[in-house]
């Protein structure tokens, strides 16, 4: 029995749906109940989602404030002022400020840009800036991507005599500043139809007012930026970014090539994962790290070997980043199991002086993956007192909303639920990790602390070939509000399984179902390759990919969790070293059973556990996960009373035999009546004197002659005294079986045939049987 490390949250869509789709739109049985479980469940539906035109996105003139923007950004290309784009500095900040910049610069505009330093300025309009703005002669500032927070920067903007157009996509808090305009989707006194668009699909929309048409030469900018964001992938979102993947593969922009190339991928083969796991953390580690202005002037530049160098620039940052990110994590997680050890706490709040305040998000995101919990990873500054950081929170846990009841100890500090940054002196973290821990005792479950995982449809195997999985691309992209299918295969037979990587880390699998196979790929579940055992049946979910290999194209299964509710044998016969299967026992609710006397003393040094005669068990707490078979037991019926007491869900069987009767067998008629004959001859035989030249003389082993002689001893053929074996007076006639010494050696033999020699596959069935009787008694 192997239980999921997950929830498992599965939708069954509805038959006749997914049969219409099928029908109406030639679609795979596949792709037709990915829809219907996504609530795109009618033809029409259907036809709408699959076929996206950028056409069908809104008019920009809907947000409000976009026609009073739009006629002051005139005004200052008319009037040649000078126009400040002021960005931020992660992917969407980036390729917000390069739309902006690229618009403004097509239409004629005196344009520059700023982005503020993470660690200088903080995020959003900063006053010193303005400042700097004003000195330099700026008469405009249009904001990307940042701007409803920023109140007290733009009231200084105003009394500087500069204009201040805001575009944003931000939370909007409960006082918006006093700008010339505010362009956001979200806008509490606007309609706009999409209220769910990045800072570069708003700055796009910006664009598209400027030109009067729809500008899909920056489309490519708006799917790096939206994808990177973490914005749902539906609406209008997904009209640009579907639009955007279609422009990237053959974008003629250098700064695409070039991140291409650093990345190791080809332009054509871009996806949005390309964008979430390799352009995207490039661009966001230079503003981590840094300022982010070359990461602009990377995707401005018409020069490839500029971009190429630029973004080889990005390439270093980021592995740097990722060393940072890594040495943090190793700290963080060691502050948590040396504080907690395997008590978790609802909340984990860790601290130190020196970690990087601008990765400080990415390591929360990984406390939060590992141990699924809140999770809060801040920066210690104590010259000044202060701790800044980030928060990552888990379903159930409205981050915002808890870390606000501690408005008296978090002064500043914001957010959404499930994510946040925060600022509070040093001297109040201990108090804040006592609150949110007593809080979230309030709010969250213990189921809630188990991670969730929602799979979109249950498949068979006979479902998946390269097809149905290609024909997938047409539900792309996958990501925020619309993630990547997630597939259930139940019942399948672990066909083949073994271990894989330099430390073993990870799991190849051969899953069969009827007639078809697939195989599949487990990263960093290796363990489990002790715990499955061949042909057992499980259900499995993950994410089909196709695995191509030296041009040939296979489906693959790629897991990301498994369970079993079989009870599961382990064949350990045979086996001389005991540290080879010693180590794969479970230490937890286990027990090593010996049958025989003598076995303890064998293993008693070998083994960390206690051992257990069978004979000495009791119904009082015996129940056991996992038991351990140590020796042969004395009848079948006894081994199934133990498994009936301790109703293992894994057994590990041993076997050990210190003499195994199996290949002895016991001897014919024949040689029985000739040793009778010759003791006959005899008169007596001195068994001790002469057992040894006897045995030789005649190819049998000792302990057959001593079993022959003992046989006739318990049948009263003949008298043993201290070694001489004479006929008895008047020996009965009675049949060899009847002897005890017979009947035991026929037990043993029939015992070793048929748990000590079997094969697997018929031992498994022996097994099966005692757990089908012992299920059909408790329905007695």
């Amino acid at each position: 029995m192997i239980e999921s490390k997950k929830r498992w949250q599965l939708t069954s869509p509805d038959e006749q749906a997914v049969q219409n789709l099928q029908q109406a739109l030639s679609l795979s049985s596949v792709l037709a109940k990915i829809l219907v479980t996504r609530g795109i469940d009618t033809v029409d539906k259907a036809e709408e989602f699959l076929s996206v035109e950028l056409s069908g996105i809104h008019n920009p003139f809907l947000m409000k404030d976009m026609d009073v923007a739009v006629a002051r950004i005139q005004q200052a290309i008319e009037a040649e002022e000078k126009i400040l784009v002021y960005g931020d500095y992660d992917a969407d900040g980036v390729t917000s400020t390069t739309v902006m910049m690229t618009v403004l610069e097509d239409l004629g505009a005196n344009v520059s840009f700023k982005i503020p330093n993470r660690f200088d300025h903080g995020y959003g309009p900063n006053a010193e800036l303005f400042k700097e703005a004003h000195a330099e002669g700026v008469n405009l500032i249009v904001t990307v991507d940042n701007g409803v927070s920023g109140i007290e920067p733009v009231r200084l903007a105003n009394e500087l005599g500069m204009d201040v157009i805001i575009s944003d996509h931000h939370d909007i808090g409960d006082e918006l500043p006093e700008a010339l305009a505010i362009i956001h989707p979200r806008h509490p006194q606007g309609n706009y139809p999409f209220g769910e668009l990045a800072g570069v699909g708003v700055a796009f929309k910006m664009a598209q007012a400027l030109y009067g048409d729809i500008p899909e030469h920056l489309t490519e900018l708006v799917a790096i930026g939206t994808i990177a964001d973490l914005v749902p992938l539906h609406g209008e979102n997904r009209l640009l970014v579907k639009e955007g993947l279609r422009a990237l593969q053959d974008s003629p922009m250098p700064a695409i090539a070039a991140l291409a190339d650093v990345a190791g991928v080809k332009q054509r083969d871009i996806t949005e994962e390309t964008i979430g796991f390799m352009f995207g953390p490039r661009i966001n580690a230079i503003g981590r790290l840094q300022s982010a202005d070359p990461a602009v002037r990377m995707f401005m530049t018409d020069d490839p070997s500029e971009a190429r160098s630029l973004a080889d620039g990005l390439d270093v940052l980021n592995k740097e980043r990722q060393a940072i990110v890594k040495a943090i994590s190793e700290q963080a997680i060691e502050q948590v199991e040396a504080r907690y050890g395997d008590q978790l706490p609802h909340v984990i709040i860790v601290a130190q002086e020196g970690w990087n305040p601008g990765v400080v998000g990415i390591v929360a995101s990984k406390l939060t993956e590992k141990f699924y919990r809140p999770s809060i990873v801040l920066s210690l500054d104590l010259a000044n007192g202060k701790a800044k950081g980030s928060a990552r929170s888990i379903e159930g846990f409205h981050l915002y909303n808890e870390l606000a009841k501690n408005r008296d100890v978090l002064p500043h500090f914001g957010g959404h639920p499930m994510a946040a940054g925060m600022t509070l002196a040093a001297a109040d973290v201990d108090e804040l990790r006592e609150r949110l821990n007593e809080q979230a005792k309030r709010s969250l479950t213990a189921e809630d602390l188990v991670p969730v995982v929602s799979i979109d449809i249950p498949v068979s195997l006979d479902e998946v070939d390269t097809e149905t999985i290609e024909g997938m691309r047409q539900l792309a992209p996958f990501g925020m509000g619309f993630a990547k299918p997630k597939f259930y295969l139940q019942g399948v037979k672990v066909a083949g399984i073994r271990k894989i990587g330099a430390s073993q880390a990870h799991l190849k699998m051969e899953l069969a179902q009827n007639s078809s196979t697939l195989d599949a790929v487990g990263f960093g579940i290796g363990e489990l390759g002790d715990q499955l055992t061949p042909d057992v049946k499980i259900d499995v979910i993950g994410d089909l990919q196709i695995n191509e290999w030296n041009g040939r194209k296979k489906p693959q299964l790629l897991v990301e969790d498994i369970r079993t509710d079989e009870w599961q044998l382990f064949d350990i016969r045979g086996i001389r070293q005991v540290s080879r299967w010693s180590k794969l026992i479970p230490t937890q609710n286990q027990v090593y059973v010996a049958f025989q006397q003598e076995t303890e003393a064998v293993f008693s040094s070998l083994l960390d556990g206690p051992i257990v005669s069978a004979q000495s068990l009791t119904e009082q707490g015996a129940v056991k996960d996992h038991l351990v078979l140590l020796d042969l037991p004395d009848s079948e019926e006894q081994l199934s009373s133990v498994l009936k007491q301790l109703k293992p869900k894994r057994v590990y069987a041993h076997f050990y035999a210190q003499e195994s009767q199996y290949f002895e067998r016991i001897p014919d008629r024949d040689q029985f009546k000739w040793l009778f004959g010759f003791v006959k001859k005899r008169g007596s035989f001195d068994f001790k004197k002469n057992g040894d030249e006897l045995s030789k003389h005649k190819g049998w082993s000792r302990e057959t002659l001593f079993f022959m002689l003992q046989v006739f001893f318990e049948l009263g053929f003949v008298t043993l005294n201290n070694g001489i074996t004479e006929i008895a007076q008047v020996p009965g006639k009675r049949d060899l079986s009847e002897a005890p010494a017979y009947q035991k050696r026929e037990r043993q033999i029939a015992l070793e045939q048929k748990l000590l020699y079997a094969s697997y596959r018929d031992l498994k069935d022996w097994f099966d049987a005692q757990v089908s009787a012992k299920e059909e008694e408790l329905w007695i």
